[in-house]
């Protein structure tokens, strides 16, 4: 695929586009109901690849919506501290910024609680009008995801305009991301798949993709969404597929040649994350250049450091330990284990190293 797009507005790698929240992690295990007290971070599925790439070595910029609040300074002041360019960030000094409480539970099972608190929040009031379209198109990627549909007609109109065929756009990414308790509208899953079919780069889990569309498996998924030049259908623990048209002639057939990489065996904290994560390693590894193998490896990699933290942000590990990594033979890669902390190894291997 190439990357190359030529963009007239900046120079950016890529640009995050939706609603972020402040979340509150509790402090043990339990209810919501006998949690005592939690702790403050940062939680949106466009903002977390923001502040992925950035961290990462990648210029990116977040682009949304915040109350003219205290929450909404906090939002802005913590994806600013990952190195995210937040100057697009529009604030509303008439609806508040969304916010969110979980159990610290794995969201698998029935014991996991999420409540959100975002209904008339400022993102949801995001139009093509009040958005910075110029600063949204400004990279060479445009990463969106098809939570920000949901939250309101408005909302779904700017997704339209953004993923909209037009003239030197930016390559446009699309995570799915299809959370049914979000839509008020039943057509949101044919929604979602006419969007999908207007970006680029298309992300989607295989599970989703069953409870949204009624498809099983890969190919089923890529049958129905032909138009996007890559699609990624995850997994989970099982590994990722990927159709990329951009091969060799004559070695593709007319959805893209098909590669399947395995998950890693990770010792799981909290499975929170990690679909954003693996968005950013993919993206990462594209505006690199590097094979499609590679670019899956760099994935699941960037998932496992948000699988071994108990929050929805990671620190990634280093580009050059992240590669040698990825480079491992099959057998290697099969193999390989990660833990809680395995991101700093490397780093302070190498300050050992430096300082002896």
């Amino acid at each position: 695929m190439n990357i190359d797009v030529d963009v007239d507005t900046g120079t950016l790698d890529v640009v995050a586009l939706g609603e972020s929240m402040v979340t509150f992690l509790p402090t043990r295990a339990g209810r919501l109901a006998d949690v005592p007290s939690f702790e403050r971070g940062i939680g949106g599925a466009e903002s977390n690849v923001a502040c992925v790439l950035a961290r990462a070595g990648h210029s990116a910029r977040w682009v949304g919506r915040v109350g003219a609040d205290g929450f909404g300074d906090h939002l802005v002041e913590a994806i600013a501290a990952y190195g995210v360019d937040t100057s697009a960030v529009r604030r509303d000094p008439h609806r508040p910024t969304g916010v969110y409480f979980r159990t610290a539970g794995d969201r698998a099972t029935d014991a996991h609680e999420v409540a959100y608190y975002r209904a008339g929040s400022a993102a949801s009031a995001m139009t093509a009008g009040n958005v910075d379209l110029a600063a949204a198109r400004s990279g060479r990627v445009l990463h969106l995801s098809g939570i920000t549909a949901a939250l309101s007609d408005d909302c779904l109109a700017l997704m339209r305009e953004l993923t909209a065929p037009r003239p030197r756009r930016p390559l446009v990414s699309f995570d799915v991301n299809h959370r049914p308790g979000l839509w008020h509208d039943p057509e949101g899953p044919r929604v979602l798949l006419d969007l999908a079919r207007g970006a680029d780069i298309v992300f989607v889990g295989d599970d989703e993709a069953r409870e949204a569309w009624g498809l099983r498996g890969a190919r089923a998924i890529r049958d129905a969404l032909p138009e996007p030049d890559v699609l990624v259908v995850k997994y989970g623990k099982g590994g990722a597929a990927v159709f990329d048209k951009d091969v060799p002639e004559g070695t593709e057939d007319a959805t893209g040649t098909a590669t399947f990489v395995r998950a890693l065996r990770v010792d799981v904290v909290a499975a929170v994350g990690a679909g954003d994560a693996f968005a950013a390693g993919f993206l990462s590894a594209t505006l690199r250049g590097l094979p499609v193998r590679d670019r899956l490896r760099h994935g699941h990699l960037m998932a496992a450091a948000a699988l071994t933290v108990p929050g929805d942000l990671a620190e990634p590990p280093a580009r050059g330990h992240a590669d040698r990594l990825a480079a491992l033979d099959d057998r290697a890669w099969e193999t390989l284990r990660l833990g809680p902390g395995w991101t700093e190894a490397d780093a302070r291997a190498a300050e050992e190293v430096r300082t002896p």
